[in-house]
């Protein structure tokens, strides 16, 4: 496999260097854990390998941006010290990183600063990358589809994608002392602290392999027979993606096997979205898929708890505490969703007297019990 060379993109502010070897790797490491502050983000292939890979790991410092392959590298351990340190760590929209990394490499973010958090408790409406560089830095930086989904695995990578690469972490750092600013003149830095330290704690989950086929868009209407051959058939294809490294609703579409489930014995060939070239690499395979689903004990799926219907006093209860809710967002400049969980409302509107229970529950935040409660346990007072 092809190893870079120091290569500088000499259209952004600052110089980039490709970390693909491991001396390089122990240079950068170094060098930012000497730093108060690194921004941070991932590349994966999602879109065009399965199992998906961490491609990339862009991190940048005040002096340069590191852009870490690790494809090439496949041994980046030297990374968890600069993330346990007590350095923050700058990502805009971090749940997904946070996950990557300990799916692959069992690494965990510590001091997390999310400058997508950051925007909306700083009262921001536009709260993507690209849109708070620009209107917070003044400073358009393009956003790519075609490169959002490009193949980050490939070698070599051409200098668009490193440069699309390389912006996002390039002014991470710069927006976040802007968002800081407001949020201290707001007051709401700790409660920006206390967001991200929730998120810290976040980890990866891999799917239910038993229970995984039930999540397709259709599954919920098939009946016994149509569940038994569905499970059949997801199975096959999760098979094969593995086999082709492919993503499986590249090997057969979500709709092919529901389509599949309803109309198991319409002919292979005519069904939508399978392709003739796919059909004679796997279409022996998808048949005998089928046959097993169809002579397959039929799966009966669990009734659901129905839910207690609500009372027109709790539908009127909860429409005022939406109004609340509302009302109090519009006068802080905040997002409502933020000031309290809605699931905590709808058990408020069927026992208004329970907001001490409420106040103990994990979903509940400090900052919300120190700047809200008071104003909810207002308005519950004035409920029918």
């Amino acid at each position: 496999m092809r190893r870079y060379t120091r290569l500088m993109i000499v259209s952004l502010p600052l110089p980039v260097e490709i970390v693909s070897q491991a001396a390089q790797l122990d240079a950068a490491v170094k060098a930012m854990l000497g730093s108060r502050y690194i921004a941070l983000d991932t590349e994966s292939n999602s879109f065009h390998h399965y199992p998906e890979q961490l491609c990339l790991i862009q991190i940048a410092t005040r002096h340069r941006v590191y852009i870490i392959d690790a494809i090439v590298l496949k041994e980046i351990a030297a990374l968890k010290e600069v993330l346990d340190a007590s350095i923050i760590k700058v990502v805009h929209g971090a749940d997904y990183d946070i996950r990557s990394l300990d799916r692959h490499c069992g690494f965990h973010i510590r001091n997390l600063y999310d400058t997508n958090i950051a925007a909306r408790f700083a009262g921001m409406t536009r709260v993507s990358l690209a849109a708070l560089i620009e209107d917070l830095l003044g400073v358009t930086i393009p956003k790519s589809k075609r490169l959002q989904r490009a193949d980050w695995g490939h070698r070599p990578l051409s200098t668009e994608a490193l440069d699309y690469a390389a912006t996002d972490v390039s002014y991470l750092l710069a927006l976040q002392e802007t968002l800081n600013q407001r949020l201290q003149t707001l007051g709401r830095t700790e409660w920006v602290a206390e967001e991200c330290a929730r998120l810290e704690e976040v980890r990866y989950t891999a799917p239910d392999s038993e229970t995984a086929y039930l999540s397709v868009k259709g599954a919920k209407n098939l009946d016994g027979r149509g569940l038994a051959i569905m499970q059949s058939l997801f199975r096959f294809r999760e098979e094969e993606a593995r086999r082709q490294h492919r993503p499986p609703f590249f090997v057969i579409p979500d709709a092919a096997l529901i389509f599949l489930a309803t109309t198991p014995t319409a002919t292979i060939s005519k069904v939508p979205g399978l392709g003739q070239t796919g059909l004679k690499r796997f279409g022996q395979g998808l048949q005998q898929a089928l046959h097993n689903g169809m002579t397959a004990p039929l799966i009966h799926r669990p009734h659901p708890i129905k839910a207690e219907r609500a009372s027109k006093k709790q539908v009127q209860r909860l429409s005022r505490l939406k109004e609340w809710r509302t009302s109090l967002g519009s006068s802080l400049s905040l997002d409502p969703s933020l000031l309290w969980p809605l699931t905590s409302l709808e058990r408020l509107a069927k026992a208004p007297d329970t907001l001490k229970v409420e106040l103990t529950y994990d979903n509940i935040r400090r900052w919300q019990r120190n700047v809200v409660a008071s104003s909810l346990q207002t308005c519950l007072e004035s409920l029918p």
